[in-house]
């Protein structure tokens, strides 16, 4: 550190050892009688100039020299003991050894202030990148701000900084601390009304406020809070507490608190700088400021973080809410449009209709009715799934029975489709709930069929596998996209008509997403392969339980 950054007593300290070592040397010079034995033996001094300009600093160098001329001159030019000189030369020798002295001084002192300040600049920017590295290891926002608040204390310990806190203002405006190395997570600091007005003042003005404690008042409301916790005025160290605001362009954003120790004047210089505008050509203070920078770069960084994740939100809740209403309004209105064209020929008094065609009426109109259910419950459940309120009430069933009894209610779909069955025997029970597995069935057969021409026959087949039950439902249509595959189980979407060939159905994309949400709510997997001679194959695992197998 500068000799003029060390106050008084390091100029003391110069001035003591510029004498000493300008005498040192002209007593060495004297006693071994090098006078004028060695002509050029009056640059020896010059040795002690060196050491003090590297080491001490310009104003220990320059002292010495001109001691060093002196001393030389009442010591050894004679007359001796006078501040005479008898031959020119020795004045001109005199003159140039000063000057020369001098300028050796000014150069070694300046070139030792450019080791230190590369020095600096290299720790300050190892300690800013080590900074930045910690910061990036983490997304929370109070634990990033923690890491610049101790940086900040570690860093500014030799200014007088001892804590440091960042406040932010929540939703409500209301400033809350964000981080604070000392602060324990258990402490919630509780701010009296003349901080918080203090800190309304900080922010909304952007003045940098010191608080000082008056060891003198007995009032209560000066009592001890969270400004004044470590504030005393006893001894001499005398703390306070700095405000400072966190600006972004003409906002500002939050506010840093410092707990500050006024020790002596060799920092007044630093302490001061903090209370005005950016001083950019103090080393120490840029370095000061660029630690708030960082912090204020974190909070703005958070902030259009959380900006982005709630566009994004919108967006796909957008994009979300149109595929329902385009998705659901057409598979509304075609079962309603059944039913109304099935309710109106019913109705009509003019026609008479024969039993057989009434019948046929009833049964397109629960077709549809069921139809319809079925995709109110697709959404009740796509939205239970999605709240995470979906709890399977599981029970031990048998995967078969289940299976038939879904073949059963589903003869109105299939009843002019060749349905195989491969079920293993003695399947072991499996622990699930009835109605939404048969629901997982339902949609992947409905899907089978609607996807594949009438006189396309279906598989389905049953069998353990490993620690799981393996039932899969395979058609013989023109199968998936290979594009599609890893994307038919997401909500509202859609295989291409014109690439899966069948450009006259469409579906509202909800019931695959269900299939999904329900097998994996029970543990299992379900995932779609298209089969080498053709077709889809739909696949859904259930895990069999440990002590029911045994049983078994």
């Amino acid at each position: 550190m500068r000799s003029e950054e060390r106050g008084w007593l390091g100029y003391v300290v110069d001035t003591i050892l510029a004498v000493a070592g300008s005498l040192f040397a002209t007593a060495c010079i004297d006693l071994f009688r090098l006078y004028p034995k060695i002509p050029n033996i009056m640059f020896l001094p010059l040795l002690v100039v060196l050491a003090l300009a590297v080491t001490r600093g310009r104003y220990a160098a320059i002292l010495a020299s001109f001691i060093s001329v002196i001393t030389f001159d009442y010591f050894l030019v004679p007359p001796i003991y006078l501040f005479t000189v008898s031959n020119q030369d020795e004045w001109f020798a005199l003159f140039i050894f000063l000057v020369t002295a001098v300028i050796t001084g000014q150069l070694a002192s300046a070139y030792k202030r450019r080791a230190e300040l590369a020095s600096q600049r290299e720790n300050e920017t190892r300690v800013l990148y080590e900074m930045l590295r910690a910061t990036a290891t983490t997304m929370k926002l109070e634990q990033q701000l923690s890491v610049v608040a101790r940086a900040l204390v570690d860093n500014f310990a030799f200014a007088g900084v001892q804590d440091c806190a960042i406040l932010l203002p929540d939703e409500h405006g209301k400033l809350q601390l964000c981080a604070d190395p000392l602060q324990s997570a258990e402490q919630t600091p509780v701010l009296s009304a003349d901080e918080e007005k203090t800190l309304a003042t900080v922010i909304t003005q952007g003045k940098v406020i010191d608080v000082h404690a008056d060891p003198d008042s007995t009032t209560d409301h000066l009592a001890p809070h969270w400004f004044r916790r470590s504030v005393t005025g006893e001894g001499s160290e005398r703390e306070y507490v700095r405000l400072i605001p966190l600006q972004l362009g003409s906002r500002n954003i939050g506010v840093v608190r410092l707990l500050m120790t006024q020790t002596s004047s060799k920092h007044v210089s630093f302490e001061r700088s903090q209370s005005l505008e950016r001083d950019r050509t103090n080393g120490r203070t840029t370095f000061f400021w660029t630690f708030l920078d960082q912090a204020t770069v974190i909070i703005e960084r958070a902030r259009l973080r959380r900006e982005a994740l709630d566009v994004e939100l919108l967006r796909r809740t957008d994009a979300l809410r149109s595929a329902l209403i385009s998705s659901v309004s057409h598979d509304l209105r075609t079962p309603l449009s059944s039913i109304k064209a099935a309710a109106s020929s019913l109705l009509q008094e003019d026609v008479q209709w024969s039993e057989d065609e009434r019948r046929s009426f009833a049964l397109a109109i629960e077709r549809e009715a069921d139809r319809l259910n079925r995709l109110v419950g697709n959404l009740l459940d796509m939205s239970r799934i999605e709240g995470g309120a979906l709890k399977p009430e599981k029970e031990w069933y048998p995967i078969d029975e289940l299976i038939h009894d879904v073949l059963g209610h589903m003869q109105f779909l299939l009843h002019d489709r060749e349905v195989k069955t491969d079920i293993a025997e003695d399947l072991p029970p499996v622990e699930l709930d009835y109605l939404q597995i048969d629901q997982v069935l339902t949609n992947l057969l409905e899907n089978a069929a609607r996807y594949t021409a009438l006189a396309s026959p279906i598989e389905v087949s049953a069998r353990v596998k490993g620690h799981s039950m393996l039932v899969q439902i395979a058609d013989h249509g023109p199968g998936i996209p290979t594009k599609d595959l890893e994307r038919i189980f997401d909500k509202f979407y859609r295989v291409s008509r014109t690439s899966s060939g069948n450009s006259g159905v469409r579906g509202s994309g909800l019931g695959l997403a269900v299939c999904r949400g329900l097998v994996e709510a029970h543990g299992g997997q379900i995932w779609a392969e298209n089969r080498p001679e053709g077709g889809a194959i739909f696949q859904f695992t259930l895990p069999l339980g440990e002590a029911k197998r045994e049983q078994i």
